[in-house]
């Protein structure tokens, strides 16, 4: 999955769907389109300077020093008018005179705004943190001096300094906000509760010195003259002894303490106040589609089937004579396929896997990213109850896309879906879709940057379906594994909507995951927390994967032989990510045009 997640949840910057398109003018007006153009300009500096974090990630350094309070109710009233305003400047646009990709950009701004207000009628802030988007975890990795936030000058380290003291501020208000939340029936459920506390803790921990915040201390460049880092590493000292450890320390104490007992037994999130209605929003936000809880539900149950059916194959192929269930488990626990015994072999091990497709890939795709791309195992104090991720490079290229794979316990790391996660989360899923979309300059610059989770995912999810072309699979295990990344997807369409929808139970929806895939009971119980803990998003990658197989199935019977896989690859990744009904519009109107 793409990382930036708990930022999108907090920011309520998601969106879904768009309107239909009314008759364009003959001539687009060009003195409408320049004013359109202006108001996308000022839409995005203003969006900038509202999530100053995000312009962080995005390699803009200009709000370093900042960071405004996400969970207080003068930051989501200054949101609000933020997005009204907006939309009220938008409305004095005439849509039918700006030019068809203007017309695009409208209606994607239009469900931005309107989905961005429909959120803030939610009391999100009253369920602060939890152990997969809590806030805690994104500075974490910013503190850890290897992410996205810059430790090159004495200005950056001040920078980081004073975004501190600003995200200490937001972390009293999280403490506040829990009580709040408390009072009101807005509670995390009793297991989320548990997985919170010891991460909380870690950031409560001592020595100073092996702190997480007091990491950049330690990498300070030699070239600082002498007083600067002596200045500099007083500073951090005085900012985690004297502020971050008191903070996660009374925290720790108030979740340990006061809050987990009031934790919740139930799982989904329909049991908050107006919990089915703020699920409902959900499921639009991120499958951009208007599909029901029950469709989605039957759906998944449907596709179930069909890989159950696929796994036999592979079953047969390699001769094994027991159930699936058998063969599930054997899977989990063959020897051979746990192989590996430090860290450094299994991110090598994604390093071969990409110098063996790399020959493939120019088959397949005419455009190539020109950001760099890394594969680095995930921070320790986050892995325990980590996925595999994407981390989006700058746009500027000069900071590279990351895939963090964690390994807790390396002598248990299973290999069987290690090409399949490539593709995904890697190459060329997030980090050819993310890199290409940030570096098109032809798209205006909020475009460049938005992330819509059923394409996004539906995108990498496609991509796991490319490894045969690209050389890959050849090993039934790995093929193997490739069934049951698509099988762990679909899966997702019945329990993320049997948890939030049907009352399951989390116990429920492990043993269902345990019946139908391969993963180990560590990883599906973390799988299970993390749908517990932002629900809906599970959804959008067979939901966009599905849509994708369609369109691409779709072009290949009209245009025959004039079927060109790299220019259909072109066409899904040149407008960046779109409302699935947006990308099959422009799809059906280039089979028409060929």
């Amino acid at each position: 999955m793409k990382q930036f997640l708990p930022l999108a949840l907090l920011f309520l910057l998601l969106i879904t769907g768009c309107s239909e398109d009314p008759p364009a003018a003959a001539t687009p007006d060009e003195a409408v389109g320049a004013e359109f153009a202006e108001l996308l300009e000022n839409y995005q500096e203003a969006r900038l300077q509202l999530n100053p974090l995000e312009a962080t990630y995005l390699g803009d350094d200009r709000y370093n020093d900042r960071m405004p309070n996400l969970l207080s109710q003068d930051y989501k009233a200054e949101s609000r008018g933020f997005y009204q305003d907006f939309l009220r400047r938008l409305g004095g646009i005439n849509r039918r005179a700006l030019d068809p990709t203007d017309q695009v950009s409208y209606d994607v701004l239009e469900w931005e705004l309107n989905m961005a207000l429909q959120g803030a009628d939610f009391a999100t802030e009253l369920l602060p943190l939890d152990q997969f988007s809590g806030i805690h975890l994104a500075f974490g990795q910013l503190a850890s001096g290897e992410g996205a936030q810059p430790f090159r000058t004495v200005e950056d380290y001040d920078n980081w300094l004073a975004r501190v003291d600003d995200f200490a501020t937001m972390m009293d208000t999280a403490r506040v906000n829990l009580e709040r939340g408390a009072a009101k029936g807005y509670v995390l459920p009793r297991a989320l509760a548990l997985k919170l506390l010891p991460q909380l803790e870690s950031l409560a921990a001592e020595p100073l010195e092996d702190h997480l915040f007091y990491s950049p201390a330690t990498m300070i460049p030699d070239t600082f003259p002498t007083e600067e880092r002596e200045r500099l590493q007083g500073a951090f000292r005085g900012m985690v002894g004297q502020r971050i450890i008191p903070l996660f320390t009374n925290l720790t104490q108030y979740v340990r303490d006061e809050y987990l007992p009031q934790t919740r037994e139930s799982s989904g999130i329909a049991e908050i106040p107006r919990g089915k209605a703020y699920y409902d929003y959900l499921i639009k936000l991120y499958t951009t589609t208007d599909m029901s809880a029950e469709e989605i539900h039957e759906l998944g149950l449907s596709e179930v089937a069909r890989l159950r059916s696929e796994m036999e194959k592979v079953k047969q192929e390699v001769g094994f004579e027991g159930d699936l269930q058998a063969f599930f488990d054997y899977v989990r626990t063959k020897p051979e396929l746990m192989p590996f015994d430090s860290p450094d072999e299994v991110i090598a091990n994604f390093n071969d896997i990409y110098d063996r497709m790399k020959p493939q890939l120019e088959k397949l795709f005419n455009k190539v990213p020109k950001t760099e791309f890394e594969v680095r195992r995930t921070e320790a104090f986050r892995e325990a109850s980590a996925s595999a991720e994407y981390n989006p490079g700058s746009q500027d290229g000069s900071r590279p896309g990351i895939f963090y794979v964690p390994i807790p316990k390396v002598e248990e790391y299973n290999t069987f879906s290690d090409e399949d996660l490539f593709l995904h989360e890697a190459i060329p899923g997030h980090h050819y879709q993310i890199s290409l979309t940030q570096e098109n300059e032809a798209l205006p610059d909020f475009r460049r940057n938005l992330w819509y989770s059923a394409y996004g995912e539906g995108w990498a999810l496609y991509c796991e379906s490319l490894g045969k072309e690209l050389g890959l699979y050849e090993d039934p295990y790995q093929y193997f594994g490739m069934l049951s990344a698509e099988m762990h997807r679909a899966i997702r369409l019945v329990v993320d909507t049997g948890i939030h929808s049907k009352g399951w139970s989390r116990e429920q929806a492990i043993q269902y995951s345990l019946e139908n895939e391969a993963e180990s009971e560590a990883s599906i119980i973390a799988e299970i927390e993390r749908y517990m803990a932002i629900p809906g998003q599970a959804l959008s990658y067979k939901v966009g994967q599905l849509k994708i197989l369609e369109l691409r199935a779709r072009a290949e019977a009209e245009l025959g032989n004039d079927f060109d896989i790299r220019a259909f690859h072109d066409l899904v990744l040149e407008g960046g990510c779109l409302p699935l009904n947006v990308l099959e519009r422009k799809v059906d109107e280039w089979i028409e045009a060929a």
